[in-house]
């Protein structure tokens, strides 16, 4: 007869093993990104450079007017235009 306590411990077990599994996949991915972004500098590629286009294209279209009209407006107070 199975109790509540060896179900929710079996429950658990395939929570902490799936988890393992997917911070596996995740240092994999990371590995790949690695290894994309070398090729690209050793292409000549600034990784500085991907990396904020990379963010800047995971913004919304509003966001990132909006971050780049505060931009303008922070370099215009110190006048670095």
């Amino acid at each position: 007869m199975t109790t509540s306590s060896s179900i929710a411990g079996e429950q658990l077990r395939r929570i902490v093993q799936r988890v393992e599994r997917l911070e596996e996949e995740k240092t994999e991915i990371a590995t790949q990104i690695r290894d994309v972004l070398a090729e690209a500098k050793a292409n000549g590629f600034d990784v500085r450079i991907l990396r904020q286009i990379l963010k800047l294209r995971r913004l919304s279209d509003a966001d990132r007017a909006e971050q780049e009209a505060l931009l303008d407006l922070y370099k215009d107070a110190l006048g670095l235009k």
